[in-house]
């Protein structure tokens, strides 16, 4: 069983990403209980994606790549306004990879960056660009953004 564990966060500076070259990536969702079903497309790749509800920060994971005029198809037919559209950016900082996703269309402004890990309590380095963790919030996860169309309100401390 594959596992995806991860942890998010807003960024709080955006010249992290000046001068690198980003992947576009175009996802909708089909269904969200009892599991999140995606499709997504990365440039010229296609994937279909089957994921658990996370359990803290893990959740079972399942993708397989799939043709591209499938992935259109379940696009236009399957998932309606339910959409995401962002550009990832992947930052080596110490010893991981962060994904850092600018969001586009309805969700234009929002900015998170996640990084996988092998074990819920990994350390990692966390960069200086970090700020607020919203691992927890599931209004940042891309499911609920998808449904909602907005970006979450900032996050109030106090």
């Amino acid at each position: 069983m594959s596992k995806e564990i991860e942890r998010k966060f807003l960024v709080s500076d955006l010249k992290v990403i000046e001068g690198r070259v980003g992947s576009r990536i175009v996802q909708g969702y089909i269904a969200d209980q009892p599991m999140t079903v995606r499709v997504r497309i990365i440039e010229a790749e296609a994937f279909l994606t089957i994921k658990g509800k996370a359990v803290g920060i893990e959740r079972d994971e399942y993708e397989f790549p799939i043709p591209m005029h499938h992935a259109r198809e379940l696009l236009e037919h399957h998932c309606g306004q339910r959409m995401v559209e962002k550009t990832r950016y992947r930052i080596p900082h110490g010893k991981h990879v962060w994904e850092v996703d600018v969001f586009g269309g309805r969700h234009q402004g929002l900015v998170v960056a996640e990084v996988e890990l092998d074990s819920s309590d990994q350390a990692f380095a966390l960069p200086t660009w970090i700020a607020e963790e919203i691992s927890h919030d599931r209004r940042y996860s891309n499911s609920t953004l998808s449904i909602t169309g907005e970006v979450p309100p900032p996050i109030v401390i106090g």
